[in-house]
């Protein structure tokens, strides 16, 4: 009674960030219904009813955006269920995964298509192996994918489709169930093509068939996580970000100049650290939007980088769409070994 009575007094609306962080996730007064997530799981449903299936994967409030293995449920994380809760994703992690409708509707119809995936067990069919492989192939925590290539649909950022036969099923589902996207004209021409047709046959042979998984286990649900706020994010800051020692000066004193106070007083030398912070939003949102990478783990990155320039005292010789140009190579450079090994840390920067 006392745990019901302190949900109800909880007022996302008016809390301090302090008393927020102190409160278990579980504790949270949370819920789809009456949100705008039920007006995109309604859109999804609807997008599902236009195209003939009668599934509907059930959603509910998890730690992130996950389809269970095996399973037929969709978890939504909970931070989008309200603006206060978004707000502090950003502030921890940089951005709010599926925080806008756009992105929101991308990430539904992807675990959608896990949901019918496991659903009517689609992977055990011999047809769709041979289009998209097997499934018992092993998941890593990175992958390396052909930026050009057109064996694949390009849906979500990172060039999601090539990093698993079943990922490459969900992204080819989800261009197809779109109705913004027109795929037979935006992929004519593309090998990925006979992909979008086979999922168009397969869709046409079950939409009228009964799934053969009719419920769904909601793992990692809100109601489960007992842990605090601030643990969380803490936690899911150090899983997705590498600490790593200072490495950058190599880089650093290639680009800038060391101090010398009196060519400084001549010539009105700026400090490379500001530069550094004047383009470090641009440089993150071009590594990302090229590379996949959360935003956070860039920004962190950027901000190393920034803070060794202010130890060493760089200065700024050269013009600063140089500067731009160095830093976002040397960024990216760092991230894409980060993507390809799960460290930061290659060879030739040892």
């Amino acid at each position: 009674m006392k745990k019901d009575l302190n949900k109800r007094l909880i007022d996302l609306d008016t809390i301090s960030e302090e008393e927020l962080l102190d409160i278990r996730i579980n504790e949270l007064p949370l819920k789809i219904e009456g949100t705008w997530l039920s007006e995109c799981i309604a859109q999804l449903y609807k997008e599902l009813e236009e195209k003939g299936i009668s599934f509907r994967p059930q959603c509910y409030l998890a730690d992130e955006w996950l389809t269970p293995k095996d399973q037929t449920c969709i978890g939504i994380p909970f931070f989008l269920a309200h603006s206060t809760l978004i707000r502090i994703e950003k502030k921890y992690m940089i951005d709010a995964e599926g925080d806008t409708k756009t992105m929101c509707m991308k990430l539904l119809r992807h675990e959608a298509g896990h949901a019918l995936l496991h659903a009517y067990k689609l992977n055990k069919r011999k047809s769709w192996q041979k289009i998209f492989g097997h499934s018992s192939l092993e998941y890593s925590d990175s992958y390396k994918y052909r930026p050009y290539s057109k064996n694949f649909v390009r849906h979500l950022d990172g060039y999601y489709a090539q990093y698993h036969p079943e990922e490459d099923f969900v992204e080819t589902f989800a261009v197809w169930l779109s109705p913004q996207n027109n795929w037979r004209e935006r992929y004519k021409g593309w090998n990925v093509i006979k992909k979008l047709e086979y999922v168009d046959k397969l869709i046409n042979d079950i939409k009228s068939k009964k799934p053969i998984v009719t419920e769904g286990k909601q793992y990692w649900q809100m109601s489960t996580l007992r842990i605090s706020l601030n643990k969380f994010y803490k936690k899911k800051r150090h899983y997705w970000a590498e600490e790593f020692p200072d490495f950058h000066d190599a880089f650093l004193k290639r680009v800038f100049s060391e101090p010398d106070e009196e060519n400084n007083k001549m010539k009105k030398r700026l400090d490379a650290a500001k530069i550094i912070r004047k383009y470090r939003i641009s440089v993150i949102k071009t590594v990302s939007k090229y590379s996949g990478e959360k935003k956070f783990v860039i920004s962190d990155l950027v901000k190393d980088i920034q803070k060794r320039s202010m130890d060493l005292k760089l200065v700024v010789d050269i013009e600063e769409q140089s500067v731009v140009l160095e830093l976002t190579a040397y960024v990216t450079a760092l991230i894409m070994n980060y993507l390809y090994t799960g460290k930061f840390r290659g060879p030739r920067y040892n």
